[in-house]
Parts: structure tokens; C-alpha cells; sequence
């Protein structure tokens, strides 16, 4: 038996939701990791349209309206605009080589999609199938948080992990209810907004944006 279109087109937004997690993963230029960040909500806010749309849901219209809005537009922008004042262009420092973080992400992929699949048979919903992506995405996003030194790309990667965990809910529950989903929303964007702050301050201490450089507090 074929599967209806709309579920067609949010497995085949899913599968690039998580090639486009790999795909940050492996990025050493942070405008490069900022763009794949603003192609990710895109694709955010095009699954969650086509759910909306296939399950008749019309606050999910709103939600993706908002998802285009601040992690397309205003995010990205914003991300962008740091870069340029911070004189940040390369981050070619990382815990762990390209292609160890490769395996390492193939293993997270398998793993989620383990964990997922129990959940996955009790859901009743047509994006079921997708749960094992979203959390795929949310571990693929989690290991370049840990494993990247410079501070602009862990938070990038905390985006993106936000961005797993908003298709996650939308997987297995058709959105979260809009006053959740919009205070969450608004958390992100001020946690943003005082990472920027934050990033100021670290390069006028140390003229670098390396978080090795925290250490010495530590020490202290």
C-alpha cells in the first residue's frame, strides 16, 4: 500500500532535515554552517505546512509562519551580522576530526533510530516515522555543540537542536499548543540575543572566541 503524498513529501523533508544535520556537522566555515542553519528552518517550516495542511491543523500555518520568519530571516541574519563584527570566518578548531565525527554521527543515527521505533509503533499519527529522524537531528546537533571549540558554532548548534526537538513535537503530537510554542520560540530568540552579548565580551577579554580561553577563569 502507497503512502498518501503529504506523507511522501514530510519523509522526504525529513530525510533532508537530517542531511542537512550531517551536513553542519561536517562544516568548517561558519557562514557556510549559518546558511545550512537557515536551510534547515526552511525545511522546518516546509514539513510543518504540509502537516498542517494534511491534518487540517491551522495553528501549524502560524507556526511555520513564525519558523520562516526568525530562523530563515531574523536568526540567520543576526548570525551573520556577528560574524562580520567579530571578524569570525573559519572555525577550523574541533575536538574531534571530520571523519571520526562522521562515524560517530552514523552510530547516533542508528541509536535514535532504535530508540525511536517502540514510540514510533504506539504513535498513531502520519509522521510517525519521521520520530527517528527528529531525534537523530537532535543528537547529530547535540555532538557538534561538544565537540566544536569556537563559541559561535555551539550556538548555531544549539539552534539546530532546537530545530530537532520543534520537528520532533511536531512528529508525534501535530505541534505543540501555540502559547507553548510561541514562549519557546521567544526563549530562543533572547538566548540568542544574550549569546551575541556574551561573544563581545569573550573577544574584548581575550580577543578570541575559543571557549578553551574560559579555562583561565577557572583557574583563577
Amino acid at each position: 500500500m502507497s503512502l498518501p503524498l503529504s506523507a511522501q513529501l514530510i519523509n522526504l523533508l525529513a530525510a533532508l532535515l537530517l542531511l542537512l544535520g550531517f551536513g553542519m556537522l561536517t562544516q568548517r566555515r561558519i557562514h557556510s554552517l549559518v546558511n545550512l542553519f537557515a536551510a534547515q528552518g526552511f525545511v522546518l517550516g516546509c514539513s510543518t505546512l504540509v502537516v498542517g495542511w494534511s491534518t487540517g491543523q491551522p495553528h501549524l500555518y502560524l507556526s511555520a509562519a513564525i519558523s520562516f520568519g526568525l530562523k530563515v530571516v531574523l536568526l540567520p541574519w543576526y548570525l551573520h551580522w556577528l560574524i562580520r563584527k567579530l571578524n569570525v570566518q573559519w572555525d577550523i578548531e574541533s575536538a574531534i576530526n571530520i571523519p571520526a565525527q562522521l562515524l560517530i554521527g552514523i552510530v547516533l543515527v542508528i541509536f535514535a533510530f532504535n530508540l525511536a521505533a517502540p514510540i514510533s509503533e504506539l504513535a498513531g499519527t502520519i509522521t510517525k516515522s519521521t520520530l527517528g529522524i527528529a531525534t537523530a537531528s537532535i543528537l547529530l546537533s547535540f555532538l557538534m555543540m561538544i565537540t566544536r571549540r569556537k563559541a559561535v558554532s555551539q550556538v548555531v548548534g544549539f539552534l539546530a537542536m532546537e530545530n530537532g526537538l520543534f520537528f520532533a513535537a511536531t512528529a508525534t503530537t501535530y505541534g505543540m499548543p501555540m502559547v507553548v510554542e510561541l514562549g519557546i520560540l521567544f526563549d530562543v530568540l533572547v538566548a540568542t540575543l544574550v549569546f551575541g552579548v556574551f561573544f563581545f565580551h569573550i573577544r574584548e577579554t581575550f580577543e578570541s572566541l575559543d571557549i578553551h580561553h574560559l579555562e583561565k577563569l577557572r583557574e583563577r
